[in-house]
């Protein structure tokens, strides 16, 4: 074969691979304010009916709406800037260790039977049950899909939430969601904020916005990330990198940490 015969195929195939890579030529274009995401949910919507999401998922994406507040609480995260005694103080870790003590006296069977079948002891789900909603107090009021298709369309981090709406949409075909599940800014959904991709994978069918089906979804999350049954979480020990899959903040994963050993007895 000549050199120009060779670029040629060469050419030639390269063309045709990027034909058939998914998400790619004619994808739904990100914007950076609402003017187009009339024009994108529509785009997005024939291409999810091309990946074979369903009528049900197709008509819910359809039904959303961009969201102002969802935007403006994402464009101003600014991380965790405070030490770990500030943000316990601040999130009323004491509080939580106090009421989360009650709580896993109150709901002693539901803690035994998810440490049997999860090998996850109560304190730091206790913990994270608190920290994230107040033991499910204020767990969000936003349009939970409308939430994630606006973060999808936006173009700061528009391939994570896409992903994330693909979840949603699953599971709203599935019957497992709620095309109006309300949730909180970025559309984490229940008592201990799941969003729709750790659902899918981690959700173990109950209702996550009951205590059980959260805090088994919880302990099956962390079991997946490689709880050992019986090992420590605190930092350093074994089962703390569990906990650190759970948020990516070090002061979070250390105020977890703490709060559940002392609710589990431990002190700090």
């Amino acid at each position: 074969m000549t050199k120009g015969g060779q670029f040629r195929t060469i050419a030639v195939a390269a063309l045709m691979a990027l034909a058939w890579m998914p998400g790619k030529a004619g994808a739904a274009q990100c914007g950076n304010s609402a003017a187009g995401f009339d024009a994108w949910k529509r785009q997005f919507a024939e291409e999810a009916k091309a990946r074979g999401v369903g009528a049900a998922g197709i008509s819910a994406v359809l039904g959303t709406n961009y969201s102002a507040a969802t935007i403006g609480a994402d464009r101003g995260q600014h991380g965790f800037h405070v030490s770990l005694d500030q943000f316990l103080a601040k999130r009323g870790g004491s509080a939580i260790a106090s009421r989360g003590r009650a709580l896993k006296q109150s709901n002693a069977a539901l803690f035994a039977s998810i440490q049997q079948r999860y090998g996850v002891p109560p304190g730091p789900l206790i913990a994270i049950w608190g920290f994230e909603t107040g033991f499910g107090a204020v767990h969000g009021n936003q349009h939970a899909l409308s939430s994630v298709a606006t973060l999808a369309y936006d173009c700061r981090r528009s391939a994570y939430f896409t992903d994330q709406l693909y979840a949603a949409l699953t599971l709203i075909d599935r019957g497992s969601l709620s095309a109006n599940a309300r949730g909180s800014m970025h559309g984490e959904i229940g008592q201990t904020q799941f969003l729709p991709k750790t659902i899918l994978e981690y959700g173990t069918g109950g209702s996550l916005e009951t205590a059980a089906g959260a805090l088994s979804s919880t302990a099956n999350f962390l079991k997946a990330h490689g709880w050992s049954a019986g090992a420590g979480y605190q930092p350093g020990e074994a089962n703390f990198a569990a906990i650190q899959a759970w948020n990516a903040a070090t002061v979070y994963q250390q105020a977890i940490a703490i709060v559940g050993k002392q609710i589990d007895g431990g002190g700090r």
